[in-house]
């Protein structure tokens, strides 16, 4: 399982300073459809094996997400100009008393870390932004489709309604700072299609990365855990719905979220292979998810730092 390497640069300024902290405690923010319990696990493992005092996940239900259906009543969301409020109130208002709670268990002048999985990495910035966010020192994302779609592709329809386009235009630009750093962390799981011809792009790339100090190219080998780019129907189905998030069929992505959406300049941006979007159906050995045991080794280190 390989990840994106980053640059030797970034991990110096990482660890300047040569004071330890202890680790912050961390709010999980769910994904659009997931609840609190399918990150159960990836708590105990934060907890229980790499010492974080406590990760809170924002209280969420499945059925929750219904409430969503009240943008259908907003004229902007059929105009596609829709605005994370008042329809996501409820969801902000589930953050803001996950981090309250994790803020009571941070010393004197502590931080907090949250991550953002799918859909809860923009609504963070979203918090961010709307919210009291001074002692959040930390926002890292797993499969966040950051970027809106592209505007005037044929077949593509933004399914946020606007929603990525505000937060795009509306929240503070990724960072990399001592006081402030964002991660953004995207999964290579399976290669999309188009839905009609030939797939032509290669299984290995040589992917330039911007960093915060500076553009340097890395290389991300794929391995076998990640599905083999032939054309097959799964991949067609997959890359369909890559398309309507960045524009492109013929991409890597987590089989949700492609790549190269959940990067966001600015940031330290980071790629695992073979990684599967959601908890929910994921497996450790065949099909690992951003929280499973050998990918949370290789980037719980931002949360501790």
């Amino acid at each position: 399982m390989l990840p994106l390497i980053s640059p030797p640069r970034l991990r110096a300024a990482a660890n300047a300073g040569g004071t330890a902290t202890p680790p912050r405690p961390a709010v999980i923010l769910p994904g659009l459809g997931n609840n609190t319990g399918d990150y159960a696990r990836l708590v105990a493992a934060l907890r229980d094996d790499f010492g974080l005092p406590a990760a809170v996940v924002a209280r969420v239900t499945r059925p929750d997400w219904l409430r969503n259906a009240a943008g259908l009543l907003d004229a902007n969301y059929w105009r596609g100009t829709l605005r994370p409020r008042p329809v996501l109130d409820w969801y902000l208002k589930r953050v803001d008393e996950a981090v309250s709670e994790a803020r009571e268990l941070c010393a004197s002048g502590g931080k907090v870390s949250l991550i953002g999985h799918s859909a809860g990495g923009w609504l963070a910035r979203v918090y961010m932004e709307e919210f009291d966010a001074s002692d959040i020192s930390l926002l890292l994302t797993l499969g966040t489709p950051h970027l809106p779609p592209p505007k005037g592709v044929p077949g593509v329809i933004d399914q946020t309604r606007g929603l990525l386009n505000y937060v795009e235009k509306n929240c503070a630009p990724a960072v990399y700072t001592p006081g402030l750093r964002y991660v953004c962390i995207a999964g290579r799981y399976i290669q999309g299609a188009p839905l009609l011809g030939n797939s032509a792009v290669a299984s290995d790339e040589v992917l330039a990365v911007d960093s915060p100090e500076g553009g340097e190219a890395v290389i991300i080998s794929t391995n076998d855990k990640s599905t083999p780019s032939s054309v097959t129907w799964r991949a067609r189905f997959v890359g369909q719905g890559y398309k309507q998030v960045c524009g492109r069929a013929d991409v890597w992505g987590d089989g949700v979220v492609p790549e190269m959406a959940a990067h966001l300049e600015g940031a330290l941006n980071i790629s695992f292979d073979g990684v599967y979007h959601s908890p929910v159906g994921a497996d450790d050995e065949q099909r690992p998810w951003y929280g499973s045991p050998a990918i949370l080794k290789q980037w719980v280190h931002h949360l501790l730092s």
